[in-house]
């Protein structure tokens, strides 16, 4: 049996497997409610995992042929998808593409594969967090609160970066804060990702940021009222603090990694410059896993090698 040309796919496919490809796209759509750009990029990967299976058995698989796919089988397709050129990001998120088509299939009882989760996908390197220099954290502080129509609003802005900057809390995590919550002390409670909690220590200039800015802040709301709000006294949207940076790294001439969480990776760098412990480091930002806190280490040791070449006599190329 050869297939009928699919229109979605662009090769042969057998009808069993056209079929749950209507299926699963619909589902998507539907169900899992994804973007047309992410649908667009999971329906591609599948197709060219497909074409491949189609080339690697010489003929277009059937559900049967997808169940008896074994690791190495899956194995070939990434070193096929690496031969061509294929990014290890890219390659990874082929092979996530692929493995939620195998699950939903294997929770919608149409076919079961446990060989697809049995291996590692290629090793993506996470780039290095860009955190800013002492000088230009100190000076963005001091010019986020020259608000000329609203002084409220700059006192808002430095209280909300001065906050990221202190303490090393994401975004969101800043702008879930409720008026109870403010960081007037001298900790604060912070619930981050899955919806763990953990304590910061609050620095004296964070907690005086936070009262100048309730002190001015003319919506004067209950405990339960959001900290951080907007001109119209509705909880501040990132968006609106995202775009406060974008201009206030243009007045500086800042790059464009300068961004409201480079604060975050700024505090955990200028930490671990200054002798932080790692472990603590990796509490104080909320961080599952000690891995992931390691990548400030990379940052501040060609912090470290800069300054040597720049200052060391040896380092220093002849002429």
């Amino acid at each position: 049996m050869t297939g009928k040309q699919n229109p979605v796919l662009g090769f042969a496919a057998q009808p069993d497997v056209q079929d749950v490809l209507v299926h699963w796209r619909r589902w998507m759509e539907s169900e899992r409610n994804v973007s047309p750009h992410t649908l667009t990029a999971y329906v591609g990967d599948v197709a060219t995992f497909l074409e491949f299976i189609t080339g690697y058995q010489a003929k277009p698989p059937s559900m049967n042929d997808l169940a008896a796919l074994t690791v190495t089988d899956f194995r070939s397709w990434l070193s096929h998808l690496a031969m061509k050129g294929i990014g290890s990001n890219s390659r990874s998120r082929a092979l996530s593409s692929v493995r939620n088509l195998f699950r939903w299939l294997d929770r919608d009882g149409r076919l079961h594969n446990p060989a697809i989760n049995t291996f590692s996908g290629p090793r993506i390197k996470r780039p290095a967090p860009k955190p800013l220099t002492v000088l230009d954290a100190d000076r963005l502080l001091e010019e986020s609160e020259k608000e000329p129509d609203e002084p409220w609003v700059g006192k808002r802005d430095r209280a909300l970066f001065t906050l990221l900057y202190g303490c090393g809390l994401r975004i969101s995590e800043a702008l879930n804060l409720t008026r109870r919550e403010a960081p007037l002390g001298e900790t604060l409670r912070v619930t981050g990702k899955g919806n763990k909690e953990r304590i910061v220590p609050v620095l004296p200039a964070v907690t005086e940021a936070v009262r100048a800015y309730m002190d001015a802040c003319p919506y004067r709301q209950g405990p339960d009222a959001p900290l951080f709000v907007g001109v119209r006294g509705g909880q501040l949207a990132p968006a609106i603090a995202q775009r406060r940076m974008r201009d206030l790294r243009r007045l500086m001439g800042l790059p464009e990694t300068a961004t409201p969480h480079a604060l975050r990776h700024s505090f955990a760098t200028h930490l671990l410059a200054d002798g932080g412990d790692l472990r603590a480091i990796q509490d104080l930002l909320g961080h599952a896993s000690l891995s992931t806190t390691q990548r400030y280490t990379d940052v501040e040791s060609e912090q470290l090698m800069q300054v040597y070449r720049s200052a060391h006599p040896r380092a220093k190329k002849t002429p």
